[in-house]
Formats: C-alpha cells, structure tokens, sequence
C-alpha cells in the first residue's frame, strides 16, 4: 500500500431482518458509506456476485449465519475461502451458554477468527472473553458499540416501574431486577421489548412467577423508535442487571436516550462507566434492590447531562475506516 494513502473499505456484508446484530451491521455500514463513498454493501443474496479477491467485512454470531454452530462455520469459512474476510464478532462464548452449546459456539468462533485476516469487537471485556474461554489468544481490536445521542423528552410522571429493555432471554437480568423490585417495595416492571427467539415460554413464566410475587409486569413486544423513546420516558427506574454479558445495545440505547440506568457492576459495565463518565449508576450486585429504591426517591438521578454522548455513530465508524487501513497495511 502507498503510504498516506488510505486503502478502500472492504464491501461491508450486511444481512435482512430484526436480529439485533444485522440492525447494528446496518447502521454501521450507512454511516461508514456517508463517511467514506467508496465504500459499497452488500448482503448474504448478493455476495456471490462479487469477484473472488473481493475484500469483505462481515458482523458474525453464530445465530445470524446458520441454524446451528457447525452450519454458520460452513457459511462463514466458505465466504472467508472466497474473500479476504475482516469480522466483527458479537455475542462471544461464556458459561452461560451451557455445557452443551459453549464448546460448539467457542468452536465456531475459533474457526471464524482462523479463517479471518483481522477480527474486531465491541469490548476490552470481550476481548478477555475470548482468551478465558480459549477462543483465541492473538491480536483482536476493540471498537465499542456507539451510542446514538437522541434523547427523550423526560416526563412529568413515570409508570412507578422498574424497567429492562430488549429482548427477554435468561442471563438477561430480569430476574435480578424483579427481586430489586420486590425489595425496594413497587409493584410494576416494564418489559420492553419482546421475547428472543425461542424464549416466549421462559418470558411467559417470569410473568407467572412475578405475579406471583405481587409484581405486575407489561411486556410491550417490539417497538418503533419513536414508541421505545416514549416508553423509555416513562419507566421510573431503569436497570441493567445482566448476569452475562458479551456488549449490551440495551445498554447503549439507554444512554442514548438520557437515561442513567442502575447498572450491576461488571467488566463491561466498569469499562462503558469509564468510556462515557456519568451516565451509569454502578452498584453491586447485593445493593441493587437499595440503588432501585433510592433511585425511585429521587428521579432526576435516572437521566444524565451528557449531550452528546462521548463515542457516538460517526467515531464508530471512523474507528472501522481507520482499522480496515491498519489491517491492509
């Protein structure tokens, strides 16, 4: 390569659909073709008809790429024999995938980043993920998850209830932020969002099981921008109490919106805490039922003041057109 001379982006391969991961592939590639016009998309229907040689960058977890851990290995290593494949991997492998699906998904991962010419993630803490499962043990980057400054308009009363955002899954933290709901004396949690798939029944017995408790919980299923943003107004105390975390949109898109989540201390949540100063009110795990009820006293602590919030959508991706020339070096 010339140097001072940027090489062109890879062909960014985004997929259809709601999956979390090909939203984010999405909105990642318009702002790098805003940034950068030589830059071109395309999507898993089309990608065949690139020549072979073509540099391509793909955003890689095994759910969006197959059926099963071996079928996205066959997707993903065929399109890496075809291309010069750079990635960006998401929802890396921990315990709580279980004994029967951590071994395959750590197996697929390792694969991936075999096939690959360079790989990045969301997070430092995934980055240590990676070793400590024994995925892999070389270079990785690390480009956060932006978070895109759009905040609500704050409300004058709130729903009095403890609210979780995204999709329900086990490991997600509803189950901690019911028992701090329980403990700091309110009735109601907000579920918003809707079920991941697969998950609908585990998602209609933590309603039962709530209930049970006296905990009324709304599920308000999947919502546009402008319905989330009105919702996430409304919930009087935010939370974020996952017991396993890989990097967490909720998480950005809580910030994003104004809103200063109480957030069970973690590896992730220390280093987003450090990335953008204020916005997460970082407790332990045997202090979130208090944190919730002090932050229900005292509403004003659940919005922050940052505007703009530090590492927005364009340093996202400038950080990829910086990265893809460090790697073409």
């Amino acid at each position: 390569m010339t140097p001072g001379v940027d090489a062109a982006p890879p062909v960014l391969l985004v997929h259809p659909g709601t999956h979390g991961v090909a939203v984010y592939a999405r909105d990642v590639a318009a702002e790098v073709v805003r940034l950068d016009g030589r830059a071109r998309v395309t999507t898993p229907d089309a990608v065949a008809a690139l020549a072979p040689g073509t540099a391509v960058h793909a955003h890689v977890t095994d759910r969006l790429w197959g059926a099963s851990p071996e079928e996205a290995t066959h997707h993903v290593t065929a399109l890496a024999a075809r291309h010069p494949l750079t990635v960006t991997l998401h929802d890396v492998p921990q315990l709580s995938d279980g004994p029967r699906n951590r071994p395959r998904r750590a197996a697929f991962y390792r694969a991936v980043i075999e096939a690959s010419r360079a790989v990045v993630v969301n997070s430092a803490h995934e980055r240590e993920l990676l070793r400590e499962e024994g995925v892999w043990h070389g270079e990785v980057g690390v480009i956060p998850l932006p978070v895109v400054s759009d905040r609500a308009v704050r409300v004058e009363r709130d729903d009095d209830a403890v609210g979780v955002l995204g999709y329900f899954y086990p490991g997600k933290g509803h189950d901690e932020a019911l028992a701090a709901t329980i403990s700091a004396g309110m009735t109601a949690m907000t579920v918003l969002g809707r079920a991941s798939d697969g998950h609908a029944a585990d998602l209609d017995a933590f309603v039962r099981r709530a209930e049970a408790a006296g905990v009324a919980v709304e599920v308000t299923g999947w919502l546009d921008d402008a319905e989330m943003s009105a919702r996430v107004a409304r919930v009087a105390v935010p939370v974020i109490a996952h017991r396993h975390v890989s990097a967490s949109g909720s998480l950005a898109s809580w910030v994003g919106w104004g809103r200063r989540p109480v957030s069970v201390r973690n590896r992730y949540v220390d280093e987003m805490a450090a990335l953008r100063p204020g916005t997460l009110a970082v407790v332990e795990a045997d202090e979130l039922g208090r944190a919730v009820a002090a932050a229900r006293r005292q509403a004003s602590s659940t919005w922050h003041d940052a505007d703009p919030v530090p590492f927005g959508r364009a340093d996202g991706a400038r950080a990829y057109l910086r990265w893809w020339t460090e790697v073409s070096a």
